[in-house]
């Protein structure tokens, strides 16, 4: 690519990347004073107040901020995890093709905020948009500062494998090249053979002790000298990609090369780009629901609590979905979480198997949940009397509580150790044998308490009574959802049991895509269950087959779309595992 094309992409970039800011701190104000009587005159016409979702103007705006948030972040920015996590060359290019993006949906997003009256207002998404949008930013800086340092490193380290030239060995070649230059007769030579065609003098030979100096010295080479039969691969060009060798590479390797003295900052930027390389996708996912709710006009005063509750709940469940369905792809594998056997610490080291299973984790944020929701039930009436359906949540957050500290007692090997002691204990009178070996199942575990505190909500929310018809099959659709991950957790539970793991490769039980797909369905209908966008649902005539039609197939083409990321992540590893720069850039991206 020339030079120029590259300098200006680059420069567009970042200009992209600062042009919402500047548009946002712009005085133009005509169209909202234009819209703000037509805006006047339909929230006169209806008690609730207008939502951008029912205002008609500047459609065409507000659908590109969407489509294009919708793409930087849900597709361009995952592959751009994706590799980063892999540590790809191409995680630079993808994150910048992320910023690009999620600046052109920003720069919609104000005209249309400029161009439209405030329909919601001190809302959360425009604060929450503008702080992720900075963290992701700051990502893709600190990727770039990781991989200049990185080179940095790398160069360092060459020049210390290089051996000094000593100033014997510079004369020594000194001498080589000037008896090169001159011919010189063997010692045996006795003055014969000195005529003009003879082969002394016409022969370029040269006496012993200048060969042998010859053959025992070394030319010395530069550290990145390489043979000409060899193909060339410059590591460095590689990491850089479309920046190589261009002004802007330049510059920034002139200005990071400063921070490669200072490894406590170094740490802190590695610390902190993995922390944002793990969270950003969920920073995304909070930043699309907070769209969703501005977008619709729900959680206005006292109502957010609920829309909170709703979104948080089926939010976690979501995720926890996508966490079941990576673990069936083989994700976590080194954990012991993929249905595999857990390796040893010779394998994978002390920290990993030291982690605690999969069952246990899940058992503690049941556990967490429990604790935590108890006290907040009563927080949209907080005050006010204690109502039935109070009662109610709390005893599901009590029973929350107790399944969470079960769970997490059958994974304690300690306990188990306690309750086996009434026969372990006339063990050491009797002959060993084979007898006296734990079972095949204690290799693997298989704790039900997650799955049936999840199938015990499924039964209670779907003959949950609601305030409407269309609300309790919303939420009774959810709560099927929930007996269905239940009942196939159960299935994976038997075919364990069965047959235990006995490879440390990930085993994919088939019925935990079924999980996986439940549990994300069900978190999105939680979500929607809440009374503002049912009472919305209501207004416009949807019933519960529209909720229930438009979950199904979005969670089934998320799901597809996950398993390809996870496929492309494995496909850059082992691109980059074949290449020399997976070996350099192995310490620059943590």
């Amino acid at each position: 690519m020339p030079r120029g094309r590259v300098l200006a992409l680059a420069a567009a970039a970042l200009l992209l990347e600062a042009l919402p800011l500047a548009v946002a701190h712009g005085s133009d104000h005509n169209d909202e004073n234009m819209n703000m009587a037509h805006h006047e005159a339909s929230a006169s016409a209806s008690d609730k107040p207008m939502s951008y979702w029912s205002f008609a103007d500047h459609v065409g705006v507000i659908y590109a901020h969407i489509a294009l948030m919708s793409l930087a972040w849900m597709v361009v920015l995952p592959i751009g995890v994706m590799f980063s996590v892999s540590r790809s060359r191409f995680a630079l290019p993808a994150q910048f093709v992320f910023l690009v993006v999620n600046a052109f949906g920003m720069l919609f997003g104000i005209i249309y905020d400029r161009k439209t009256p405030s329909l919601y207002e001190n809302n959360a998404h425009s604060k929450t948009g503008w702080i992720i949008t900075w963290v992701a930013s700051a990502w893709v800086f600190m990727a770039l500062v990781q991989a200049y340092t990185g080179r940095i490193k790398a160069h360092s380290m060459e020049d210390q494998v290089a051996q000094p030239v000593s100033s014997a060995a510079l004369a020594q070649y000194h001498r080589v090249q000037d008896a090169q230059l001159n011919f010189s007769r063997w010692s045996n030579d006795s003055g014969h053979g000195t005529e003009r065609n003879s082969s002394s003098l016409c022969g370029h030979s040269r006496s012993p002790s200048v060969e042998s100096e010859n053959q025992q010295y070394i030319e010395p080479q530069s550290p990145y000298h390489h043979d000409d039969d060899e193909p060339f691969v410059d590591d460095d060009a590689e990491k850089r990609g479309f920046l190589r060798n261009t002004s802007v590479d330049r510059f920034l390797g002139r200005n990071i090369s400063r921070l490669a003295s200072f490894g406590r900052i170094l740490k802190i930027v590695r610390f902190l780009y993995v922390v944002i390389d793990r969270t950003i996708l969920i920073q995304g996912f909070v930043a699309f629901t907070s769209g969703t709710v501005v977008y619709g006009g729900i959680g206005r005063g006292g109502a957010v609590f609920n829309v909170l509750a709703h979104y948080v709940k089926g939010g976690i469940f979501f995720w926890y979905g996508l966490l079941t369905l990576g673990r069936w792809m083989g994700a976590f594998a080194d954990f012991g979480w993929a249905w595999n056997m857990k390796p040893p610490k010779e394998v994978v080291g002390h920290r990993r198997a030291a982690l605690p299973s999969a069952e246990f984790i899940e058992s503690f944020v049941i556990f967490l949940y429990g604790c935590s929701n108890v006290f907040l039930e009563h927080l949209a009436a907080w005050g006010d009397a204690w109502t039935a359906q109070d009662l109610e949540h709390v005893s599901i957050s009590i029973m929350f509580f107790g399944g969470g500290l079960l769970g997490m007692i059958v994974e304690s090997r300690k306990m188990r150790d306690l309750l086996n002691y009434s026969i372990a204990s006339v063990q050491d009178s009797m002959v060993s044998s084979e007898s006296w070996q734990p079972p095949k199942s204690y290799r693997f575990s298989m704790n039900p308490m997650p799955g049936l505190i999840i199938l015990l909500l499924g039964i209670m929310m779907s003959s949950h009574h609601q305030a409407s018809m269309l609300s309790s099959m919303i939420h009774k659709q959810w709560g099927n959802m929930f007996v269905g991950f239940a009942l196939a957790r159960a299935v994976t539970y038997i075919l364990m049991y069965l047959c235990p793991p006995t490879s440390y490769l990930p085993s994919r039980p088939p019925s935990e895509i079924i999980t996986a797909f439940c549990l994300v369905a069900g978190g999105l209908t939680f979500m929607v269950s809440n009374k503002d966008t049912v009472a919305a649902l209501e207004s416009y005539g949807l019933d519960a087959m529209f909720t229930l039609t438009v979950t199904i197939g979005f969670t089934a083409l998320l799901l597809a779309w996950t398993t390809v990321l996870i496929a492309l992540k494995g496909w850059a590893v082992r691109k980059e595992s074949k290449t020399p720069f997976a070996k350099r850039s192995a310490g620059a991206l943590a």
